[in-house]
């Protein structure tokens, strides 16, 4: 049988590492997806934004990039939201999207998509190959678009294309291999160093570009050289410096006022894979002192663009760091004092079971290497404060702020590495967006462990309300049976109220999570904590 274009990109999978397909098929995707050879693996979800976050969770786990197959414009439509997260969070993925017969596609038939800006400037690169022979090419581009630009690339494939004859090899564009330099220039270190050197009390600021566990060891020497307190981003997607390290000082706030008041006494603040500096409330005032220098270190050119900043170095972040350890001078000096608070104590008898309670009896149980995934809004100040990441991914979150993430996340992230413990803490409002997820974890038989924070409603948002002067117009939602759900969808799920069954349970299963190959739902009913702020 002649080959065809789907053979030639199968061939393109393979030799890339894409043999899982993380997808919601629709009629566009039947030709691709018929007859699937057994060396490459099919993992369905149940809607399209679950789709995207498995294959986010699996693409960090593996630091790879990974594929997913989207439905013309309803799955593509349905992921948007997916692919902001994975773009904002920098993770490198491939979606090829499916289109109508290309032979008549321009009447517009059923199912037809107008494809081109349905995602907006999210994606990193989009391509709509012009002739069938040009996708597996595209595909090829894609894979290395989307590792060298951090993010989602797009190719969209009418149906009829995977049919048509195969294009010869070399008509399949694009590299083999790509080499990335790592190299820092000697002048642009040297003169970041002086400015480290010259400060009577510089600081640290880490972000989720430095998630690797080459970049926290850099980082940690470079500390430990400096002697100065090291902060992370607020809302960062991953933690940037291991958290129970003695030079580690907690989280920046997310608004100005605050953040000149935390760093009115350092002259020279040195970010590193991150911006400068990530904002939530608007507040009057320029973000930092005016005696305070900014100085950035990212691979990330927006980010450095963006940032108002003194100077601004992109480079790999590991070769950066390395170069600064050895040219600036070794100082002492004090770690930053304790900033942790203590263990919250059991409630007292007949008292509620509170958020607070949870995340303490996790910061006491979560082994060194655990990968926790957090969508609580309402719980997230408690997890900063107690639960340390203390291993790369030891801390994952949607850096863009929508929800949905979370739960597919966990289910890609234990599938890319099912020997590591993997536990999300979510909302019960966050877990309505992608609860379906539940139902892949099950088929997939990916261990996670969901802990779903249940105080039934929008706490945050009633918070948000009261601070305006105003009052929610929006009920809540505690009839919301998530453990019933969660049962339904396949997955073993116990709803708890009471704190002896809550430390029960973690004790039971935490030890286990390692090794675990079924899912399992706690829905863990609080009451409403009234939210604080930090820093």
């Amino acid at each position: 049988m002649p080959r065809t274009v789907r053979d030639a990109t199968l061939d393109v999978l393979r030799a890339r590492g894409l043999t899982t397909i993380f997808s919601n098929p629709g009629s566009t995707e039947i030709p691709f997806l018929a007859d699937l050879p057994d060396d490459l693996r099919f993992v369905l979800a149940l809607h399209e934004a679950s789709v995207v976050g498995m294959a986010t969770g699996y693409a960090l786990g593996r630091e790879q990039p990974s594929l997913a197959l989207l439905h013309s414009t309803p799955g593509l439509g349905n992921a948007v939201s997916a692919i902001a997260t994975a773009r904002t969070n920098r993770v490198p993925l491939v979606i090829v999207v499916g289109q109508q017969d290309r032979r008549h596609v321009t009447q517009e038939p059923f199912l037809t998509g107008r494809l081109a800006g349905l995602a907006g400037e999210y994606p990193v690169w989009f391509a709509q190959p012009p002739r069938p022979q040009d996708v597996p090419g595209a595909v090829n581009r894609a894979v290395h678009e989307a590792v060298t630009r951090a993010g989602p690339a797009i190719v969209v494939v009418p149906m009829d294309d995977w049919l048509a004859p195969a294009p010869d090899r070399w008509e399949v564009t694009g590299p083999v291999r790509v080499m990335r330099g790592t190299a820092v220039d000697d002048g642009a270190a040297a003169t970041l160093a002086a400015a480290l050197d010259a400060s009577k009390s510089p600081a640290i600021v880490v972000g989720a570009g430095a998630r690797s566990a080459k970049a926290w060891r850099e980082l940690v020497t470079l500390a430990d050289q400096l002697a100065c307190p090291v902060w992370q981003e607020p809302f960062s997607a991953f933690a940037g410096f291991p958290q129970n390290h003695p030079r580690f000082a907690g989280f920046l706030p997310s608004d100005r006022s605050r953040l000149r008041k935390l760093l009115a006494d350092r002259d020279v603040v040195l970010v590193v894979g991150a911006g400068a500096f990530k904002q939530y409330e608007y507040r009057e005032g320029p973000l930092v002192p005016e005696s305070t220098a900014v100085a950035i270190v990212t691979e990330d050119p927006e980010e450095a663009h963006r940032s108002p900043a003194d100077f601004a170095l992109i480079a790999p972040l590991p070769a950066v760091c390395a170069g600064l350890s050895r040219r600036v001078r070794e100082r002492e000096g004090e770690p930053p004092p304790p900033w942790r608070p203590e263990p919250a104590p059991p409630p007292a008898a007949g008292e509620p079971l509170r958020a607070v309670h949870l995340v303490s009896l996790l910061a006491e149980l979560l082994p060194e290497d655990a990968v926790l995934v957090e969508e609580a809004p309402s719980t997230r100040l408690e997890l900063n404060a107690r639960v340390a990441a203390r291993s790369p991914l030891g801390s994952v979150s949607a850096a863009m702020g929508g929800l949905g993430f979370a739960l597919p996340a966990a289910v890609g992230l234990k599938l890319a590495l099912p020997d590591r413990p993997v536990a999300a803490v979510v909302g019960d409002g966050s877990s309505l967006y992608q609860i379906q997820a539940l139902w892949s974890a099950a088929h997939e038989r990916a261990g996670a462990l969901f802990l779903v924070v249940a105080n039934g409603g929008y706490a945050v948002m009633d918070q948000l309300a009261a601070r305006h002067g105003g009052t929610a117009p929006w009920p809540g939602f505690g009839e919301v049976d998530l453990a019933g759900i969660a049962r339904g969808l396949g997955c073993d799920a116990e709803r708890i109220d009471r704190y002896d069954e809550l430390e029960r349970a973690l004790r039971d299963v935490v030890p286990t999570l390692a090794e675990r190959t079924e899912p399992l739902l706690l829905e863990v009913v609080v009451r409403p904590e009234k939210r604080r702020r930090r820093g």
